[in-house]
């Protein structure tokens, strides 16, 4: 056990919910991955590079926990870089699914997104904890957050919509923790919200050989999306086209067939018909294996988890620790949300992944990382803790011995003192 607490430092409860993540993605991704299988024609190949992922992505974690909490400052670094490479990505990214989000390196693909929102909300974090003041934080932190956070979603919007708005609420939150001026966020609030109400009705109602003719391909499937979405209320149910919206179709029968403990892990059957139930879908088949109660307990995990990192920032002894954990815990709640609700027919279909549940490369790792520096900033925490303990112990224990050595001193002066002495003072 001591050894236990030597190697795995930081909050338990954290590493207790990365294990139970590793846990359920391994089995549920095993189950899911039936689509990957017969593509490939090898039963063990998808799981066993999952496997290998979650091993690696450990792997970061425990490394990262061990890091000193000053060294994340330097990763700022990582703004210009996700640039660079956001910018590469547009130009000679590998089209999947209608997209150009991943770098193909030949052995692997890596997807720039997924460092830009980690250097994003480390530079965020920094520019946040440099410019407050008391109880307030300076306005110029928040032109300069404006303007990172336009060049990175700038870059990520045109082909991946739902993680620039993900990105966005994360960084509106962290400036709302960070005491950014109310007038500001409101004013900005304000003017978002009339930003995606246009962008809204004009990717609806603008024809989609518009589109196509700019040459703007992904404004046709989100096109798509919204009105597969808001036109399923209105069909009937016997008229429903289950070819054409297969996976919100799929997803809504994995959900609708199970029951309080679902099918038990390996028994699902819509697995077989959602091309992505190993990732964006892998919620519902969770839910359809394990059932409301396993749907409600990794909806749970979440929640924890968030919780924990609210206690792990109220004791830092610095802003900037509590801001960038809290970020980041916000970040993965959000994207844990979309992919939940996406799964359960709310939201429009957005290819956000379960964090550290779903099948992936990149975001995988990314999120061990986030996971490693959660831990490092409650290793760092409780340290300081112990330290005030160990110093409050001390101040008491010398209050001790200093009291003992007065009545000991008191007690050798009554004892050198005479029989009439002792009188005189009693009378």
């Amino acid at each position: 056990m001591d050894l236990l607490k030597k190697l795995f430092k930081g909050d338990r409860i954290v590493w207790i919910i990365f294990m139970l993540f590793c846990l359920i993605s391994i089995i549920e991704v095993f189950s899911a991955s039936s689509t990957l299988t017969y593509k490939s024609g090898d039963h063990w190949r998808p799981i066993t590079s999952h496997i290998t992922l979650i091993m690696a992505g450990t792997i970061i974690v425990f490394f990262t926990h061990l890091m000193p909490c000053r060294w994340f400052k330097k990763l700022n670094m990582l703004l210009p870089v996700s640039w660079i490479l956001l910018i590469a990505v547009l130009i000679k990214g590998a089209l999947t699914n209608g997209a150009k989000r991943w770098i193909d390196l030949g052995l692997f693909q890596f997807q720039p997104s997924e460092v830009a929102k980690m250097a994003l909300i480390i530079t965020v974090a920094s520019l946040l904890a440099k410019f407050q003041q008391g109880k307030v934080t300076d306005k110029k932190a928040f032109k300069y957050i404006l303007i990172i956070t336009i060049l990175t979603v700038g870059a990520i919007i045109t082909e991946n919509l739902s993680t620039a708005a993900l990105l966005c609420a994360t960084i509106f939150i962290m400036m709302f923790i960070g005491r950014i001026s109310m007038k500001i966020l409101g004013k900005l609030a304000g003017i978002c919200l009339l930003a995606v109400t246009l962008f809204v009705c004009s990717i609806k109602f603008m024809p989609a050989q518009v589109w196509n003719a700019i040459g703007f391909d992904r404004a046709t499937t989100w096109k798509n999306r919204l009105d597969n979405h808001f036109n399923q209320a209105q069909v009937p149910a016997a008229k429903f086209d289950i070819d054409n919206d297969a996976q919100i179709a799929h997803a809504n029968i994995a959900i609708a067939t199970s029951n309080i403990l679902g099918k038990g892990p390996g028994n699902s059957v819509q697995r077989d018909f959602l091309s992505q139930a190993f990732s964006d879908f892998i919620y519902a088949i969770i839910i359809e294996e394990l059932g409301l109660v396993g749907g409600a307990f990794v909806a749970l995990l979440y929640i924890v988890l968030l919780l924990r990192i609210g206690k792990i920032a109220r004791g830092c002894d610095e802003s900037y620790y509590s801001l960038l954990i809290m970020g980041i815990g916000v970040l993965l709640s959000i994207q844990a949300m979309f992919n939940m609700l996406v799964a359960v027919g709310i939201l429009p279909v957005t290819g956000q992944p379960l964090p550290m549940i779903s099948k992936g490369g990149t975001s995988i790792l990314i999120n061990s990382v986030y996971i490693g520096i959660i831990l490092s900033i409650s290793r760092h925490v409780y340290d300081l803790q112990a330290k005030k303990e160990e110093e409050e112990a001390l101040k008491e224990a010398q209050l001790h011995d200093a009291a003992v050595s007065i009545l000991k001193n008191a007690a050798l002066e009554l004892a050198e003192k005479g029989p009439d002495e002792k009188e005189k003072e009693n009378d």
